[in-house]
Formats: C-alpha cells, sequence, structure tokens
C-alpha cells in the first residue's frame, strides 16, 4: 500500500471481549468486583504499613510501593476496559492510546525491577541478618526504589516514540482491550523488522535481567536456610519468603508467555485472556497473598479493627 492510499488513523478501536457480545455484561461485572477488590486491599496495605511503626522495616517499605504501584498499572487498563464493555463506542484517540501504552510499559517495568528490588531484601535479611539493618538502610532502600522507578522511564518513551512513528493503515481496529504493543504493530503499514528485533530484546532484557538477580537471590537464600540446623528457623526464613515466590511466579510466568513466545503461538482470545492474569488478577491477589500470609500485618489489622469496635 502506498503512502498516498494510506488511511490516516486518528483513533482505535479497541475489540477487546467483542466476540464474547453475550457475557459483556458478566465480563463487568467480574472484572468491577475484581478492580475494587484490588483498589481496596492495596490501600489497605499501604495505610497498614504506615500507621503501624512496627512495619517500619525495608521490607514492609518496598511493599508499600508495590501495592501504589499496582493501584497505578491497573488504573491504566481497567477503567478503560470496564467502560467498553458497556458502551458501543470503543474507541480510544490517538494520543490516548499513546498515553495508555506509555504508562502500561513504565509501571510494567518498574515492578519487574521491585521485585527483584524485594528479592535482594530478602537476600540480604536471610544470608546476613546482623549487618541487615546496616546495609538496607533508609538511604540505600530509597535509592533501589528511584533506580526501579526511572528504569520505566526510557522504556516507556522509545516504545511509544519508535512504535508511533511508523505508518498506521486502516482499519484501525485493536485485537486487544488496551493499547499493547503486539496488536498495535499488526496495523502498522511499514517494515517492521528493527522494531522487533528491538523490542524482543529489551522485553528479554527487562524481564530476565531481574528474574536473574531474583534466581540469584533465592539460591542463596535456600543455600543459607538448608544450612539452619533449627527446623523452626527454616520455616520462618521459607515463610518470609513464599508470599513474594507466589507473586513473582504469578507476574513472570504469564508476562512471559505474552511477550517472550512468537506471535502466532497464541489465539487473540488466549492472549487476551492470558493479559487479563497481570493486568487484573495479580493486582487483586498480591494484597491478599502478602495480608493472609504475613502474621505482623494480620495482627496489625486485628488490632486496627478492635480499636474501632471498640469506639462504636
Amino acid at each position: 500500500m502506498t503512502l498516498a492510499n494510506q488511511t490516516v488513523v486518528t483513533e482505535f478501536i479497541l475489540l477487546g471481549f467483542s466476540s464474547l457480545l453475550q457475557l459483556q455484561l458478566l465480563i463487568f461485572l467480574v472484572l468491577l468486583v475484581m478492580y475494587i477488590i484490588s483498589l481496596m486491599g492495596n490501600i489497605l496495605i499501604i495505610f497498614i504499613t504506615i500507621v503501624d511503626p512496627a512495619l517500619s522495616s525495608p521490607m514492609y517499605f518496598f511493599l508499600r510501593n508495590l501495592s501504589f504501584l499496582d493501584i497505578c498499572f491497573t488504573t491504566v487498563v481497567v477503567p478503560k476496559l470496564l467502560a467498553n464493555l458497556l458502551s458501543k463506542n470503543k474507541s480510544i484517540s490517538f494520543s490516548g492510546c499513546k498515553v495508555q501504552m506509555f504508562f502500561f510499559f513504565f509501571f510494567g517495568t518498574v515492578e519487574c525491577f521491585l521485585l527483584a528490588a524485594m528479592a535482594y531484601d530478602r537476600y540480604v535479611a536471610i544470608y546476613n541478618p546482623l549487618r541487615y539493618t546496616l546495609v538496607m538502610n533508609r538511604r540505600m532502600c530509597t535509592q533501589i526504589i528511584l533506580a526501579s522507578w526511572i528504569s520505566g522511564i526510557p522504556v516507556g518513551i522509545t516504545q511509544i516514540s519508535w512504535l508511533f512513528s511508523f505508518p498506521f493503515c486502516g482499519p484501525s481496529e485493536v485485537h486487544h482491550f488496551f493499547c499493547d504493543g503486539p496488536p498495535l504493530l499488526e496495523l502498522v503499514c511499514a517494515d517492521t523488522y528493527l522494531f522487533e528485533m528491538y523490542s524482543l530484546t529489551a522485553t528479554i532484557i527487562i524481564i530476565l535481567s531481574p528474574f536473574v538477580l531474583i534466581l540469584a537471590s533465592y539460591t542463596c537464600i535456600i543455600y543459607t536456610v538448608m544450612k539452619m540446623k533449627s527446623a523452626e528457623g527454616r520455616h520462618k526464613a521459607f515463610s518470609t519468603c513464599s508470599s513474594h515466590l507466589i507473586v513473582v511466579t504469578l507476574m513472570y510466568g504469564t508476562g512471559s508467555l505474552i511477550y517472550i513466545r512468537p506471535k502466532s503461538s497464541y489465539s487473540p482470545d488466549t492472549k487476551r485472556f492470558l493479559s487479563l492474569s497481570y493486568t487484573v488478577i495479580t493486582p487483586m491477589l498480591n494484597p491478599l497473598i502478602y495480608s493472609l500470609r504475613n502474621n505482623e500485618m494480620k495482627g496489625t489489622l486485628r488490632r486496627i479493627l478492635d480499636r474501632k469496635i471498640s469506639f462504636w
């Protein structure tokens, strides 16, 4: 198609779950409930870790940032998805698509590196507990958080500036429920080989670099724990890491299936449901996983509820 014959795309149509027309209302209700649970759960974790001085350790500092990040990450996608499920007009403006895509890659990148930082925190706490407060001091934790947040900026800017520099041809229908790289790439009428190679390389680096750090941290943790003579000590050490491991498995497992495997590996419907796992389900499960498996947080929540009951 020549440039003269191209259709100028001023907006995109997010098809989302249009193929499941009779289930639109049910999907809306399920996703709305999950989104509300995600917001309330993550806000609760932020509140609990702020009001209780006993939860001021680096682990809870990182957890508070993860909860805030999950609120931002899911809010980038879910409100627009919910609106489209109830509306016949499923369009998103060209600039709106760019903004959504930027923040999706930005928050996704930050979460990968933040999970790696949390793994390093657990490694220091178990491998060298006597020097834990010295190594993971407030300045160190702040620098790690800043580095994690800054890491998402060049990724998001590079992705949207390069992808949206290509000409888009009609039709402008995106086979997804948000503006993501792979489905948008299908609408480009130009040679995208270099961009695809860059995107694959960047994805591998973003996903595998933190994952290698996580793997190395837990290798050292397991080695240290297995040398402990006390069964109670081993159980306590593993219990402090189990929640983080579950979150890492959920995040990296579903994300790698979408962004590392070839484009033809899954049908569009399969990709959409896989995408729901890390855009909706994981942010909802994170507060449940961390709160239900953490005795200190459950104790703090119980005390807050007891005070509220006594007040009333």
